[in-house]
């Protein structure tokens, strides 16, 4: 557990709080939901130019590389602070997957020099997107399987310009026009799943059997830590958007956000909110400041926070009534999203079992 001497810091900095303001500058005026509404209706969901802005002009790919690296020498708060905002508008951006994932998974190597190093700077610039060749589902434990063959299920596959590919006999960087990538139909249009068959690609080796294990699983732990924090995003967003409805929409002459039954599910919503944060903060402050119990924090974070965010828009979808189903509404983005999200780096019943197996408690049988 976090020593009596390091106690977590949840709340937000100055810098935390500018980063978030010029994200959501940003994507309120490139990436709004009438965008995204459209986006989805064509078969590449990423909008033009938007990730140069946000990677390069902003300098968010680069925030957990040492500017030794080329990087901006940040930490996991500011990504997470990033990724909240990019949860709250379900922006289709290989963020989670390049800057925080397959960047984590070099940092593990970026000790060697070489390849790993040139790789990493070019990510942290926005140069290039690169995209660990896994199951979006793959937990950060066990040990992903590493048998080679087509991975079905890779996130932002799309969007990549190198692939991070296990092998037994370590972690190769993987050009994508040496890869075959064939699009799959994913429930989450903003987030486009691939089969990618990188078997017969060759590629450069950065690390052995062994330090790639420990790389990738590095990179995915990150991954799961900060995805709470998109689904945090996701989730204000959601209870803010019921909130505002339900002030605007009349029956019987009166707000119906102010019927009892409806006041105490968004009440109780509030609360979830506030424990959803307190696990995302925490888990990315234990990232940040390489706390030993990190492992145990992310796997609470995941455990809880997937359930908080699909709650959420689950509520916001049926207390927005009839217009809540419809395609043009965004409410949909933020139930796939959550859904999607609910089994992505782990499913909730996977990080509980990796608590129980962290803490020495047996897991239910």
């Amino acid at each position: 557990m976090t020593s009596p001497t390091q106690a977590l810091d949840l709340l937000y900095s100055e810098t935390e709080d500018d980063l978030r303001a010029a994200v959501r500058a940003l994507l309120a005026d490139r990436a709004g939901h009438r965008t995204l509404l459209d986006r989805i209706e064509t078969d590449d969901p990423y909008v033009p130019g938007l990730w140069k802005s946000l990677a390069g002009d902003i300098g968010a790919a680069g925030l957990l590389v040492p500017e030794e690296l080329g990087g901006q020498g940040a930490s996991h708060r500011e990504a997470a602070v990033v990724l909240e905002e990019l949860g709250r508008a379900v922006t289709p951006l290989p963020y989670l997957t390049s800057a925080v994932v397959a960047t984590e998974t070099l940092l593990g190597l970026a000790g060697q020099g070489g390849p790993a190093a040139e790789l990493l700077a070019s990510l942290a610039s926005g140069e290039r997107v690169a995209v660990l060749a896994v199951p979006f589902s793959t937990a950060p434990h066990p040990a992903p399987d590493t048998s080679g063959g087509p991975v079905r299920g890779v996130a932002d596959a799309a969007a990549a310009d190198v692939f991070l590919v296990p092998r037994p006999d370590g972690l190769y960087a993987v050009p994508a026009a040496g890869a075959v990538v064939t699009p799959l139909t994913p429930l989450d249009l903003t987030r486009p799943l691939a089969v990618v068959d990188a078997g017969d690609a060759g590629g450069t080796r950065l690390a052995d059997g062994e330090t790639a294990r420990a790389a990738v699983r590095r990179g995915l732990l990150a991954g799961s830590g900060l995805l709470a924090s998109e689904q945090l995003g996701l989730t204000e967003w959601c209870l803010e958007e019921t909130v505002r409805h339900t002030r605007e929409r009349h029956q019987f002459n009166r707000p119906v956000g102010s019927f009892q039954a409806l006041k105490h599910r968004m009440a109780q919503l509030w609360l979830d909110l506030v424990g959803a944060r307190a696990a995302a903060r925490a888990a990315a402050d234990a990232l940040a400041t390489g706390a030993p119990d990190a492992p145990l924090t992310v796997a609470v974070a995941q455990a809880y926070c997937s359930k908080v965010a699909v709650r959420a828009a689950e509520e916001c979808v049926q207390l927005h009534g009839g217009i809540g189903m419809t395609w043009e509404h965004p409410a949909h983005l933020a139930l796939k999203r959550a859904k999607s999200d609910q089994i992505a780096l782990g499913s909730a019943g996977r990080h509980q079992d990796a608590i129980a197996a962290l803490t020495d408690l047996p897991a239910p049988e």
